[in-house]
């Protein structure tokens, strides 16, 4: 049930700034608006026509708190689709609290976190997976995610959906009428079109939950670990990748005890990288921890940049090499490692063939760099992007990113899977018409169609309040 009480929140960041916004949502908007605004032109705001933006002043018993502008907005043409006002005062913190404790003595009540946009899906103005994507919105850090969101947001997501639910519940509804004439044997849904429809949900399915591996990684960025042994150049390769002295480079083994992580955005993907401590065999009770952590970060990774000091490679290290890189394999076959030959510039043309000749035959792919003068740096990123399938992104597909949404397309699946089993193997329709029902149910709770308040309540407690 929709709450009929009006509420009130700061909807800019807490803190000082040049303006700030506070919002009204709910029957009393205008109203309670009213009670402590005075136009500098003498109008009354709740007989002004929607979508107008008035000068005025916060008052109240004759004291004046700040020179406004006031936005009003009538339902159901406003985002949460009742009677919202915006209040842009200035940004002091003092200001805001001083009019949102007005507005509270006016009748008005603190907003919840995300309960704007609740009230917003409650009144039909977004479906679930719309108000899931406004959070994934504000929190987007990179130009992927926030194309993502965007996408969803306007319903890319959810159309898609939400045609698969109303196609299967049309079928749905030929085969609930058959069931109504079991004893004539009749079939009103035509076999033939229901296999076709069934192949279609499953290809959409199947793209979908496909698309979680990237859309998962986009939103989250991809951790990737730089190991190696001690002063071979991690930090100054963390450095040169991030432009910037994020880590403390010296000459002496073992100066990182501990993991350093720092984000880079590369074409829009976020990449977070792990400088990790040195591996070697030390009695260093600190440095031995760094050490264990550094295999705690590899297993977190999902990719691996092993670093060697090219200058330093013979027949023995590179056998070394190849055990090390076979021990991470053998445990995450699927975990892409890139050997990383540092201080290239030193070598000669001959020396880097023969160097990429003998890691061919190990089966190890290798890049050549110079941390320190930073050479080979976008090669590298090259080679990093080359590892998350962006073509999906760049020709506008769906991508999901969503965990909740993950989890229904996959009990989605499953209950077509059985469907398509019991259309293969002529089974009765009351029998069909439980898994159909079933599928449509987690169609539903994608879009929302299918919802309860502790499903609410987990996914709009994320949100920020104001929003």
């Amino acid at each position: 049930m929709i709450n009929q009480e009006t509420i009130v929140a700061l909807a800019t960041p807490s803190g000082a700034g040049a303006i700030a916004v506070i919002r009204l949502s709910g029957n009393d908007a205008i109203t309670i608006a009213s009670e402590v605004f005075e136009s500098v032109s003498g109008k009354n705001i709740a007989s002004q026509k929607t979508h107008t933006i008035h000068l005025g002043h916060i008052v109240d018993n004759g004291k004046i708190f700040d020179q406004v502008l006031l936005s009003i907005f009538k339902n159901p043409n406003s985002y949460t689709g009742e009677d919202v006002v915006e209040i842009s005062c200035h940004g002091s913190t003092f200001i805001q609290q001083q009019i949102i404790q007005l507005l509270l003595r006016k009748g008005a009540k603190m907003a919840q976190a995300g309960e704007f946009t609740l009230r917003a899906f409650l009144n039909g103005k977004l479906d679930l997976s719309q108000a899931e994507a406004v959070a994934d919105l504000i929190s987007s850090d990179n130009e992927a995610s926030h194309q993502i969101a965007m996408q969803q947001m306007r319903g890319g997501f959810s159309n898609e959906i939400a045609k698969l639910r109303e196609e299967l519940l049309n079928f749905a509804s030929l085969i609930e009428l058959e069931l109504d004439f079991a004893e004539e044997d009749v079939e009103f849904a035509d076999r033939t079109q229901f296999a076709e429809l069934l192949n279609r949900i499953e290809f959409v399915l199947k793209r979908l939950i496909d698309s979680f591996a990237v859309g998962n990684v986009i939103k989250n960025g991809i951790p990737v670990a730089i190991v190696g042994e001690p002063n071979v150049g991690k930090s100054t390769l963390l450095n040169a990748l991030l432009n910037e002295e994020r880590a403390i480079v010296s000459d002496i083994a073992g100066t990182t005890r501990d993991t350093i992580e720092d984000e880079l955005v590369i074409e829009g993907i976020g990449f977070r990288f792990i400088d990790t401590a040195g591996i070697r065999e030390t009695k260093d009770v600190v440095e031995s921890i760094g050490i264990q952590k550094t295999f705690e970060k590899i297993e977190q990774a999902q990719v691996v940049l092993f670093l060697v000091d090219s200058l330093q490679l013979t027949v023995d290290s590179l056998k070394s090499l190849k055990v090390e890189t076979e021990k991470i394999k053998n445990k995450f076959p699927q975990k892409p490692i890139v050997v990383v030959a540092n201080k290239a510039d030193l070598l000669t043309e001959a020396q880097i063939s023969s160097l990429e000749e003998q890691l061919t035959t190990y089966n190890l792919q290798l890049i050549t760099i110079s941390a320190k003068q930073k050479t080979g740096i976008e090669e590298l990123k090259n080679t990093l992007l080359s590892f998350v399938n962006t073509g999906a992104l760049r020709n506008n597909e769906t991508i999901v990113t969503n965990t909740r949404h993950y989890d229904s397309l996959l009990k989605a699946l499953e209950e077509i899977t059985k469907v398509r089993f019991g259309l293969d193997q002529n089974l009765s329709s009351d029998l069909m018409a439980i898994d159909i029902r079933q599928a449509l149910f987690h169609f539903g709770e994608i879009t929302g169609q299918v919802s309860n308040d502790e499903l609410l309540g987990n996914i709009f407690a994320n949100f920020c309040i104001g929003k």
